[in-house]
């Protein structure tokens, strides 16, 4: 299935292109638009997708726009933070309407809703539902590390920071500015974590938000981050999840 985006956040692109991939992986995103104009100069000069997954509000106006400059002919997934417009959105070509944040298992019944219309042989989504379903990773509460012959239990709240180097993933305490080596990866770990607290700023760091001490402009969109306890390497938020960060510094929303 060749699914289209239209959505303007970068992080809500990336939270939809999971989600789709674990749903289905032989889904083939083949292109991701931010605004009307783009969408339009897109359907216009390419063949049709077999879906579309649509932001309503968009950076240069409403979605709707799009309906009306140019045949839109595939379904489409209409996903937003409004309730508003769903008597609209069946209107045109909506198979389904999602409220955001978008819940995994929505995303399956609407994959599900398409290809039953379009006669496509259906993979197990039940037991796809029944899996999301489950309970989630349980959150750290506390972590053991080796300290010389002995092991020392510390607990969330005093970890300044997680970074990897050489292979080896390490953790520095708050008061103490101590480095510990821990025994699993920053991927394991970010699955692990308060994200409320946590945030990881690029593949080498996760950052507790009270070692931030000071925050620059750096280059091509990134921020650069003083920590407390300093680091020895150089600490940069990736452009690609900059936005991300600044809506988690201020509490809202993640993806």
């Amino acid at each position: 299935m060749k699914v289209l985006l239209i959505e303007d956040e970068d992080a809500a692109v990336r939270r939809l292109e999971k989600i789709l991939k674990e749903a289905d992986a032989s889904i083939e995103i083949i292109k991701s638009l931010d605004s009307v104009e783009a969408s339009i100069d897109w359907l216009r000069n390419h063949p049709a997708p077999d879906l579309i997954f649509m932001d309503i509000q968009l950076a240069d106006g409403s979605s709707f726009e799009i309906f009306e400059h140019c045949a839109v002919n595939c379904p489409v997934v209409f996903t937003t933070a409004y309730d508003e417009y769903a008597l609209k959105a069946f209107k045109v070509n909506a198979i389904d309407y999602l409220m955001k944040p978008i819940k995994p298992a929505e995303v399956v019944v609407a994959i599900e809703k398409y290809r039953s219309i379009h006669k496509v042989a259906l993979p197990d989504y039940q037991a796809l539902l029944d899996k999301l379903q489950q309970p989630q990773t349980p959150l750290l509460r506390r972590i053991l590390v080796k300290l010389g012959q002995s092991i020392r239990l510390i607990d969330m709240d005093d970890i300044a920071y997680f970074y990897t180097r050489d292979k080896i993933s390490f953790l520095v305490t708050k008061n103490t500015h101590k480095r510990f080596p821990i025994d699993y990866p920053l991927d394991k770990l970010e699955e692990m974590l308060n994200q409320s607290v946590f945030y990881r700023i690029n593949r080498q760091f996760i950052i507790h938000i009270s070692a931030i001490k000071e925050m620059h402009p750096y280059s091509k969109s990134r921020i650069k981050i003083d920590l407390d306890p300093p680091s020895e390497i150089e600490t940069i938020v990736s452009t690609e999840r900059a936005s991300d960060f600044k809506q988690w510094l201020t509490g809202g929303k993640l993806d």
